[in-house]
């Protein structure tokens, strides 16, 4: 059927799972905006974990073809899909759909190329410590036996990082794709035999006009000489945040030129929570706005007002960051975290801060940006540039379309050696159960 190519899009049925709006997450707004794409090239049914709307502003409207995950497997079984999108992510929103990914092979977007965080999370919190064990064996047999151990008492955190936990997901998958070429080549090279290709994230342009930005600015009492440095997203220690108060106090203690400049901390502050107690320590807190959570609709404001953008990141999961790329197709100057999976962007998109030195590399990228508008227009000018060629919605789904249809083409692997959790349906239990019923259910027998 798929060997007459693109002529036959349209009539293509995908089930795409993935946590959508009012899920308070990146992936879950960069699918929405996705899906809204895609919809013209295929029919798309969503598979969610709870809700069936996408939030607009504070109103919940439904969402055509949306449906709770555990409609899956008889609407597949009833007519079967061409192929099942899996859209994975080191959060507990996606925690709903590793059930599916084994049985039901299929195309796995994988957003944060380590997934232990959540994994992790996922098992233990649900007292599957032994489950915990199995799957950890497999993805990393070379680990130290007892680091399961170590991670199921409790004392796992930064050290996550070092094991990856992709093997099923990867091993599992018709075809794997990630948001970084050098990310896609590493994991080749990792998992021999998989198909993994890199797909580009794309972000839309929200609205920063000058009379958006003077509101804004006016709001938050912004001096016109000031200059905002704004970090926007879910606020965590990983996004460096007290390697950015260090610095902000620095610059506004350290000159005449510096003193006007504000900060503003754009997001979720939930998972921090000791974030005003920082702020307070800086001895600028009066120059310091912290947002809390921010409405989709609301962050173009807020990117309006900003002068500059601090898009840091350490520890990393590799992932590709969706609110650089906002800031970048606003035409914000950016400062990056020097990692080596972004070698690539070129020196003209985003100033970089080096991790050997970062508080003393951050300060002075900061007070380069304070003091030099000639450099903060050009680096702006450079990473709309960078967004529109490499990072429109209309790029990620151009890709989209590419490597779905080289997904439904390939056969599901052929995998035999899953940790037993992942191949038990449980169906004898529940046939025992019903049996002790007196209840004979002939479709767990099939």
């Amino acid at each position: 059927m798929l060997a007459q190519g693109w002529s036959i899009l349209a009539t293509m049925r995908l089930a795409w799972f993935a946590p959508l709006p009012p899920i308070r997450s990146g992936i879950a707004t960069d699918n929405a905006d996705l899906l809204a794409i895609l919809d013209r090239d295929y029919a798309i049914d969503r598979f969610v974990d709870v809700g069936t709307g996408v939030r607009r502003g504070h109103q919940a409207t439904p969402v055509p073809r949306t449906f709770s995950a555990h409609d899956f497997v008889w609407k597949h079984r009833r007519e079967p899909y061409d192929l099942v999108v899996y859209q994975l992510g080191n959060s507990p929103a996606h925690d709903y759909l590793w059930a599916y990914l084994a049985p039901y092979p299929g195309f796995v977007v994988v957003h944060d190329p380590t997934l232990h965080h959540a994994r992790a999370r996922q098992l233990l919190s649900t007292g599957r410590a032994d489950d915990y064990r199995r799957e950890f064996q497999y993805d990393h047999p070379d680990a130290p036996p007892a680091f399961a151990d170590y991670v199921v008492q409790g004392l796992g955190g930064p050290i996550y990082y070092f094991y990856s936990m992709l093997r099923v997901p990867l091993q599992t998958a018709r075809l794997v794709a990630v948001h970084n070429p050098r990310v896609a080549v590493d994991l080749r090279d990792a998992f021999p035999g998989v198909a993994i290709e890199a797909i580009h994230l794309g972000k839309p342009p929200l609205e920063t006009s000058p009379a958006l930005r003077a509101r804004v600015r006016a709001t938050m009492r912004v001096p016109d000489a000031g200059t905002l440095f704004a970090a926007f997203g879910k606020i965590t220690e990983a996004k460096r945040i007290a390697a950015i108060l260090r610095a902000f106090s620095s610059l506004v203690r350290g000159g005449p030129g510096d003193r006007d400049a504000r900060l503003l901390l754009a997001g979720d502050a939930s998972d921090y929570p000791s974030l005003a107690q920082e702020v307070e320590a800086t001895g600028v807190a009066d120059r310091i706005f912290v947002t809390g959570y921010v409405e989709d609709d609301d962050v173009g404001g807020y990117l309006a007002a900003a002068d500059a953008c601090l898009c840091l990141r350490w520890p990393t999961a590799l992932e590709t960051s969706g609110s650089w790329l906002q800031c970048l197709a606003a035409g914000r100057p950016t400062v990056i975290t020097d990692l080596a999976h972004l070698v690539d962007i070129p020196s003209t998109v985003a100033l970089r801060v080096d991790l050997l030195d970062e508080d003393g590399s951050l300060l002075r990228a900061m007070r380069q940006l304070a003091t030099d508008t000639n450099l903060r227009t050009s680096l702006g000018r450079a990473g709309h540039e960078y967004w529109a060629e490499y990072h429109t919605l209309d790029v990620m789904a151009g890709d989209y379309r590419r490597i779905i249809t080289a997904a439904a083409t390939r056969p599901a692997p052929a995998v035999t050696t899953l940790p037993k959790h992942f191949l038990e349906d449980f169906s004898g239990l529940a046939t025992e159960i019903a049996g002790r019923c007196g209840v004979e259910v002939d479709i767990l027998r099939r």
